[in-house]
């Protein structure tokens, strides 16, 4: 089997053509999992499938590092697109790609004959909690549609869940959350450069208010422009990038009054630029796609 190892920002993914690479629904979980360890792998946060598709350009098929699916990955899909054009699957610079039935619109910009960024539509921002999923503090708002766990239920719709106090591991935090195809929870600090994410990001990951399990954003805003953000990643851990992440992250910033609606997020592994206009209501990612290498997987 034959693949790329791509980036956006450090999120690195292992990529397979699903035109000529032909693996059964079955198989790649398990696949996955081998491909993505770091030590008896090739290494990666994860696979993705880029495959043919009916109602779109191209479809990305995301597995996280752990073998399960992910709704859609920023970082990613730069990288298709980086992946269709250098390798002639396409000569448009402006396509569309599917993911988990959500399909996005992509601007590809070139340097020599080749993409070296991308700025991606990634819709709508997602606020009602039942869609992200979050859970709600039993009778505290309106709009419940069935009882969860003790203290908490789901609600479809109603109230955004904005600067709402959350306990982890006996502290309290402030969380903001947002869906952007997947489910974040932003958290803003004073400092994330200490931060002990590898200790408190599994706790938030599996907290009991995330039915679905959580991508987590550590924030520290610098100034209206400009935060810096480190994020655990549901089924991978700590990675370097996560464009709908910082998507979340800027729109959450926006929406606790604390930055303008366009921000350079600053991570571990470069920066993207994220505007969110208000008055569509959509928001735009731009950033890096870079390609490491290519191999063969027997």
């Amino acid at each position: 089997m034959k693949f790329t190892k791509m980036h956006g920002c450090g999120n690195d993914y292992i990529y397979v053509n699903g035109f000529t690479e032909k693996i059964t629904q079955e198989e790649k979980p398990e696949l996955v999992q081998r491909l993505s360890d770091r030590h008896f792998g090739i290494g990666g946060d994860g696979v993705i499938f880029i495959n043919p598709s009916d109602e779109a350009d191209f479809e990305m098929e995301m597995y996280n590092a752990d073998g399960s699916r992910a709704e859609m990955c920023g970082n990613g899909i730069r990288c298709v697109a980086k992946f269709v054009y250098d390798k002639g699957l396409t000569d448009k610079t402006d396509i569309s790609v599917i993911s988990c039935g959500k399909i996005k619109y992509l601007q590809l910009f070139l340097n020599e004959g080749e993409v070296d960024s991308v700025r991606v539509n990634m819709g709508a921002p997602e606020l009602a909690p039942g869609r992200i999923p979050v859970l709600v503090e039993a009778g505290e708002k309106s709009g419940v549609d069935r009882s969860v766990c003790d203290g908490y239920v789901m609600k479809q719709s109603g109230e955004s869940i904005v600067d709402e106090p959350i306990t982890v591991q006996g502290k309290e935090y402030k969380m903001t959350c947002v869906s952007m195809g997947n489910p974040h929870a932003v958290v803003l600090m004073d400092d994330v450069t200490n931060l002990q994410i590898e200790k408190i990001g599994p706790h938030f990951e599996n907290h009991e208010r995330f039915p679905n399990r959580i991508n987590t954003e550590f924030v520290k805003v610098l100034d209206r422009k400009t935060v810096q953000m480190r994020v655990w990643e549901r089924g991978t851990g700590e990675t370097l990038a996560c464009g709908t992440g910082c998507c979340a992250t800027v729109v959450a910033c926006v929406l606790n009054g604390l930055t303008d609606d366009t921000v350079t997020v600053k991570l571990l592994g470069g920066e993207i630029e994220i505007t969110w206009d208000r008055e569509a209501d959509l928001v735009y990612m731009t950033g890096p796609a870079a390609t490491v290498f290519e191999g063969e997987w027997s």
